[in-house]
C-alpha cells in the first residue's frame, strides 16, 4: 500500500531536543487555528436549520449538551495528544495504540478512508455555507452564472484553489496568517454579540405550545439539533492534527484543546440568544442568510453588506485552519506505510505535504456541488464510529494495557469524562438521519473491502 516514504522529513523540518520542538506552533497559535477552524462559517449558516430542529429556541439546551459533550471529548483529545504528539491526530492515536495487535493495522486505514470523505465534506460545507453570503453581497451574481452547468459553485471551486495555495508554505508563516485570521473571526463575532445586547427584545424569545414535552418527537429534534451544534463545535481537536509542528505539545495541546472550547462554547450561546433576540425565531429558521438579516434588522442593507464580507472572511480564516491541519492526516498515514505513498511526498523546497493538500482539494471542490444539509449530516456522522467512539476505546486501552506510554495530562474524573462522549455520540448516531447512517456504513465496508483487497495483494506479490 506504500512505497515507503517513511525516509522524509517531517512536513516542518523542525528539530526536537528534549522530545520537545524547539520552534514551531505556540499556545496562542495553536489556540488560533483551532478557533479559526470552530468558528468559522458554521454558526452563520446552521442557526435556521438549528432552531427549526426543535421547531423554536428550546433548541438551546441543543448547545449546552453539545458542549458538554465536545467538553467530555476534548479531554480525551487532550490526554491523547499530550501523550502522542504526531502529525495525523486520530491516525496517529490509533496507530500508537492498536498497531501492537495482530488486526491493528485495519483501524489505521479505516481513519484514514472516512477521513478522505468526511473531513472533505465538512470543508465543503463552509463553502457552500459562504456561497449564500456571498450570493447575499453581490445581487445578481446567480444571474450572470445561470447559464454555466453548476452555476455559483464554480466560485467555491475558485476559493479552493486560492486556500490551498497559500497553505503552501513554510508552518512557521503560516501560524501568523492563522492568528491575522482569527483576529477578523473574532472581530465578526464581537460585532454581533455587541449589537445583539445593545438591542435585545427579551420578549421575541418566546416558546411553542409543548415546547419541552419528553417524548419521541423532542427526542428526535434534539439529536438533529445536537448533530448540526456539534458540526459547529468541530475542530476543537485541530492542533493535534499538527502535534509534530507544536512547541511544548505535552502542555500546549491540552490547554489550546480545552481553552478553545470553553471560550467557544461560550460565544456560541451567547451568539445565538442575541441573534434570535433581535430576528425573531420564527422568521430566523427560514432566513438563508441569518447574520446578514440580523444585521440589516438594525443598520440596513448597506451595513449588512459590509458585514457579510467580514463573514467571508470568516469562512477564509476557517477554511484556511482545518485545511492545513487535515492535509497533515493522510500524509502522516502514508509515511507510517499505512496508506498510499504518494500521499506523504513532501515538496522539495516548501516542505509542506502538496500530494495530500491536492487531494484533500480535490475533493472538497466535487463535494462543494452538494447540498448543504446533506454534507452537514455526513460529515458528522460518518467519523463517529472509526474516529470519536475508536479513540475513546484506544484511550481506555492505554490506561489500562500500556504503561509503556506516558501521559503527561490526565483527563479530569476519568472514566467519567469519556463515558459521556461516548454516550453522547451513540445517541447523536441513532439519531441521525437515514441517509447519513447509510452512507457512515458504506465507507466503513467500502474501506474493508479495499483494506482487504491491498492486503490480499500485498501477499500474492511479495
Amino acid at each position: 500500500m506504500s512505497d515507503d516514504p517513511r525516509s522524509e522529513a517531517t512536513p516542518s523540518d523542525v528539530p526536537r531536543a528534549d522530545g520537545e520542538l524547539n520552534r514551531g506552533l505556540g499556545l496562542l497559535q495553536a489556540t488560533g487555528l483551532n478557533i479559526a477552524n470552530m468558528v468559522g462559517i458554521g454558526p452563520f449558516i446552521t442557526i435556521p436549520a438549528f432552531i427549526a430542529a426543535m421547531s423554536g429556541p428550546q433548541a438551546m439546551i441543543a448547545w449546552v449538551l453539545a458542549a458538554i459533550l465536545v467538553l467530555c471529548d476534548g479531554l480525551v483529545w487532550s490526554e491523547l495528544g499530550a501523550a502522542l504528539p504526531g502529525s495525523g491526530g486520530t491516525y496517529h492515536f490509533l496507530k500508537r495504540i492498536y498497531g501492537k495487535y495482530r488486526w491493528g493495522r485495519i483501524l489505521p486505514f479505516l481513519f484514514i478512508w472516512q477521513f478522505m470523505v468526511s473531513g472533505a465534506m465538512e470543508m465543503a460545507s463552509g463553502y457552500i455555507g459562504a456561497l449564500s453570503y456571498l450570493e447575499y453581497a453581490m445581487p445578481g451574481l446567480v444571474e450572470r452564472f445561470g447559464s454555466i452547468p453548476g452555476g455559483t459553485r464554480w466560485i467555491l471551486v475558485l476559493a479552493v484553489v486560492v486556500i490551498t495555495l497559500l497553505l503552501c508554505r513554510r508552518i512557521e508563516s503560516i501560524g501568523w496568517i492563522a492568528v491575522l485570521m482569527t483576529c477578523g473571526t473574532l472581530l465578526t463575532v464581537a460585532l454581533v454579540i455587541l449589537s445583539g445586547w445593545w438591542y435585545m427584545d427579551w420578549s421575541k424569545i418566546d416558546f411553542p405550545e409543548n415546547a419541552f414535552r419528553l417524548d419521541s418527537q423532542f427526542a428526535s429534534g434534539l439529536g438533529a439539533a445536537m448533530l448540526i451544534a456539534i458540526y459547529d463545535y468541530l475542530g476543537y481537536y485541530n492542533v493535534c492534527h499538527l502535534g509534530d509542528e507544536v512547541r511544548e505539545p505535552s502542555k500546549t495541546i491540552p490547554r489550546a484543546v480545552m481553552g478553545s472550547v470553553i471560550l467557544i462554547a461560550l460565544i456560541y450561546m451567547t451568539m445565538n440568544l442575541c441573534i434570535i433576540g433581535v430576528v425573531p425565531w420564527r422568521q430566523a429558521m427560514e432566513s438563508k442568510n441569518i447574520a446578514a438579516d440580523f444585521m440589516e434588522t438594525l443598520y440596513g442593507r448597506p451595513w449588512a453588506v459590509a458585514f457579510t464580507w467580514l463573514i467571508l472572511w470568516t469562512a477564509a480564516a476557517c477554511m484556511f485552519s482545518i485545511t492545513l491541519g487535515y492535509s497533515r492526516i493522510p500524509f502522516a498515514a502514508a509515511r507510517q506505510g499505512d496508506f498510499y505513498g504518494v500521499f506523504g511526498k513532501l515538496h522539495p523546497e516548501g516542505r509542506y505535504p502538496w500530494v495530500s493538500l491536492l487531494a484533500l482539494g480535490v475533493l472538497t471542490s466535487l463535494f462543494c456541488f452538494l447540498d448543504l444539509t446533506t454534507v452537514i449530516s455526513a460529515a458528522v456522522c460518518v467519523r463517529i464510529v472509526v474516529q470519536f467512539l475508536g479513540q475513546i476505546v484506544a484511550l481506555h486501552i492505554v490506561r489500562t494495557t500500556r504503561p509503556d506510554i506516558h501521559l503527561p495530562f490526565r483527563m479530569w474524573f476519568y472514566p467519567i469524562p469519556s463515558l459521556i462522549a461516548a454516550a453522547g455520540w451513540v445517541f447523536v448516531l441513532a439519531t441521525a438521519d437515514r441517509f447519513a447512517l447509510l452512507l457512515s456504513l458504506g465507507v466503513v465496508l467500502s474501506g474493508l473491502g479495499v483494506y482487504s483487497y491491498s492486503e490480499m495483494g500485498a501477499r500474492s506479490y511479495p
